[in-house]
């Protein structure tokens, strides 16, 4: 396994969660006006990714970009292979439990270039573990797809724009839920297997959420 670089991230800026919103829309509105924006939002749950792309959706159309919000959540495998190994398999958790083809295929995949735009926003619903039967939404040119989730670094997962949610070891172990901490072993695998603080294109220190910092390379 590769050790984590910490020394190659070494400035951390702090900035208010209102700032960091403003900016990452900023540089994400800057981009082409007749393509398509992938973003990743990636993070363990506890540094909430979900609620930063939330965030970014109204910044963003108010900058007079199209939004389309999807949550990698909503593309798990169903319970017969997610759960082959158990409930709280940390190995099968990091490998296993996330669609990756289905995510490409229905959500990524069509916001290539010369794509169709033609976006499958939810595949399963892994509470009652059945399809969605979602409709298909078309983004139009030019539109944003904000993709927030957990594990989504180093699969080659294509995207204009990654956005890490970083937490120490101990901020993690400490805002973990109770009933999540068997998934630990996960991220510290993912932490030693891709070090997403280099891996992403914006790197956000979330140990504090009211107080969020970027890190950028020394």
């Amino acid at each position: 396994m590769r050790a984590v670089p910490r020394a190659a991230v070494t400035r951390a800026r702090p900035v208010s969660p209102g700032l960091l919103v403003e900016e990452l829309a900023e540089r994400i509105a800057a981009g082409p006006r007749h393509s398509w924006v992938r973003v990743l939002v990636d993070g363990a749950p506890a540094a909430e990714p979900s609620r930063l792309a939330d965030a970014l959706v109204e910044p963003l159309r108010e900058r007079g970009r199209p939004v389309l919000r999807v949550s990698a959540g909503d593309f798990l495998r169903p319970a017969s292979l997610r759960l082959e190994y158990g409930r709280t398999d940390p190995d099968a958790f990091y490998d296993d439990w996330l669609d990756e083809g289905a995510l490409r295929r229905e959500v990524l995949g069509p916001l290539d270039p010369g794509g169709t735009g033609r976006v499958l926003p939810t595949l399963w619903d892994s509470v009652r573990d059945r399809a969605t039967r979602a409709p298909y939404e078309t983004l139009p040119a030019g539109g944003v797809l904000l993709l927030d989730g957990t594990l989504l670094l180093g699969r080659g997962l294509p995207a204009e724009l990654t956005v890490h949610l970083w937490l120490s070891r101990a901020a993690l172990a400490r805002r973990a839920d109770q009933d999540q901490r068997w998934r630990l072993p996960a991220y510290e695998r993912y932490e030693h297997e891709v070090a997403p603080i280099t891996a992403a294109d914006v790197v956000v220190k979330a140990d504090d959420p009211r107080h969020p910092a970027l890190l950028t390379p020394a």
